[in-house]
């Protein structure tokens, strides 16, 4: 499950701390399912006690969720949030639901620590915990690749919104997808426009290339700031759609439903430890990033004056 680093300006713990969190965050989910898939394969099948849980939150929540579906509420922009459910649910049957059970928790868990640090949140738009580009991302793509979903940058005190960046051991790969509806072919081009061809009607879109060399120049422009020599590639991208050219832009991946599965194929079957160079990266794009947070209620002062927190740092 690939690493949830930043949403648009919502403040994050990789930020805080790069170094750390990428690492952290593979560690933890080995255990965690590790402890999990134990448990759940035993012939009684008991769940932990929590006395007998990790310190670490990864562990105390996923296990948990799964046995009684009380994960912390996340910070919601809209003003009703759900009410939590005690309903108790048993274990998944299948080793295969039990994956996915897993996954869509620690989704929950890659949303916190990519809108929260220790002793900040952000109010984050309902919408994201719901995105289906997004959570197709995180829970097809290795541990090593780092997302940033629709980064806000501050150019010269401008906020300038980027597109999806995947930065992997080896490059940093700038993507768009373009889906519509069913039927529709698009046709590429160089223009300002791209042409639709549909049963519905023909007609013409915003040719995303220009979003793309955008977001290129930007990563490419801070990365020089810090001397980080990391190959930085843009590609379009339709799970639903065939794209036709004539000659593929330069420096430009174009890749429709007819050659997609390949491609992502390729990105799930890479195998790489994380890199120094990588994580330095994602390290610098992250302090040209916006972010907007306020401070966590766990934080109250003293009589002395002095921050104290109920959660521990992990958390």
């Amino acid at each position: 499950m690939a690493q949830l680093i930043k949403i648009q300006d919502y403040i994050t713990r990789y930020e805080w701390d790069t170094f750390r969190y990428p690492t952290q965050y593979i560690r933890l989910k080995r255990e965690s399912w590790d402890r999990l898939y134990e448990r759940w394969s035993s012939p009684t099948r008991d769940m932990p006690s929590q006395e007998e849980l990790y310190s670490e939150e990864t562990a105390d929540s996923i296990l948990s969720k799964l046995k009684n579906k009380l994960l912390r509420k996340p910070v919601y922009s809209e003003t009703v949030q759900e009410e939590e459910s005690s309903e108790t649910e048993a274990l998944p049957e299948t080793e295969q639901e039990l994956k996915q059970e897993f996954l869509d928790n620690l989704l929950n868990f890659q949303m916190k620590w990519a809108t929260s640090t220790v002793t900040h949140q952000s109010i984050v738009a309902k919408k994201y915990y719901s995105d289906p580009l997004l959570k197709y991302l995180l829970q097809r793509l290795p541990d090593t690749y780092l997302v940033m979903y629709h980064p806000i940058f501050s150019v010269r005190q401008v906020p300038v919104e980027g597109d999806i960046i995947l930065i992997t051991p080896v490059e940093i790969e700038v993507i768009q997808y373009v889906e519509l509806e069913e039927d529709a072919v698009l046709m590429a081009g160089e223009e300002r426009t791209w042409h639709v061809e549909s049963p519905e009607g023909n007609r013409k879109i915003l040719n995303p290339l220009i979003s793309l060399k955008r977001t290129e120049k930007l990563v490419k422009s801070i990365l020089a700031t810090k001397d980080i020599s990391l190959p930085v590639k843009r590609s379009v991208l339709s799970r639903t759609n065939p794209i036709y050219f004539a000659s593929e832009p330069y420096q430009t991946q174009i890749i429709g439903s007819t050659n997609y599965i390949d491609w992502f194929n390729e990105k799930r079957s890479f195998q790489s430890p994380l890199k120094n160079i990588q994580i330095k990266a994602a390290q610098t794009l992250l302090r040209y990033c916006q972010s907007t947070s306020l401070k966590r209620p766990e934080w109250e002062k003293d009589g002395n004056g002095h921050a104290a927190i109920e959660e521990a740092e992990d958390i």
